[in-house]
């Protein structure tokens, strides 16, 4: 049991801190695309413009943005609905949930992964391009680098912006990787406990039988017997 509580304690503060990570990764990026007008900057490229030293920009699919958006949203949901349930928690938890706990686990494990390669991926694409003007990065966050049918762009924080959707994404892997690995230990736990208490169930009808036998293979003993052993006494 004090295994067992030990575990259920390190889930519930993996999902705690699972359910930050994934506003790490919703807000600033929904912000970003908010603010470069429904654009995704991920895996976006372009070409600067020797006339005017404007930007060029040709705009990567919105998908990139929208799958680490639902990932957030859906790891989001997870960790609410897990850490109600664990705190609530008062039985012991069957197999079948203890299996449910460990698929989803490897499925956080593998949609935070995807969703933290995308972003670093795609902000590299975006940031190769940025730095073929500006020095760094960072220092083209604000600058007036985009003209025509999108001036309402606003790219003042998209560095922070996006580093802080890394920092979420990378996190929570992490944390995915951990809550995976205590959800296996318990599910290895049920299965030894139940092993050993079915094992302890035949041992007990072993023994139980075998008792049964040895007093049916020791006969009771006759009157004529019994005579003949008090006479020899």
């Amino acid at each position: 049991m004090a295994l067992a509580n030990v575990l259920l304690l390190s889930q519930i503060a993996g999902h705690v801190l699972l359910f930050i990570l994934s506003l790490c990764i919703v807000l600033p990026l929904s912000i970003n695309v908010h603010q470069f007008c429904g654009h995704c900057l991920l895996f976006t490229t372009g070409k600067w413009r020797e006339e005017d030293g404007m930007f060029d920009v040709n705009w990567a699919s919105y998908g990139f943005c929208s799958f680490p958006l639902v990932t957030g949203v859906l790891l989001f949901i997870i960790s609410v609905v897990q850490i109600y349930r664990y705190v609530r928690m008062k039985d012991e938890e069957s197999f079948i949930a203890l299996f449910v706990d460990v698929v989803l686990g490897i499925w956080m494990l593998a949609m935070s992964i995807l969703s933290a390669i995308f972003i670093t991926l795609g902000f590299i694409v975006w940031c190769d391009s940025m730095t073929e003007r500006f020095p760094s990065c960072e220092t083209s966050a604000g600058q007036n680098i985009i003209r025509g049918d999108t001036d309402k762009i606003n790219t003042s924080s998209f560095y922070i912006e996006m580093g802080t959707t890394q920092f979420g994404a990378w996190g929570a892997f992490a944390i995915s990787v951990g809550i995976g690995v205590i959800a296996l230990l318990k599910l290895i736990h049920n299965h030894q406990v139940r092993n050993i208490k079915v094992s302890m169930y035949l041992e007990r009808q072993r023994l139980v039988n075998q008792e049964q036998f040895e007093g049916r293979s020791s006969p009771p003993l006759t009157s004529g017997a019994a005579s003949d052993s008090d006479q020899n006494k």
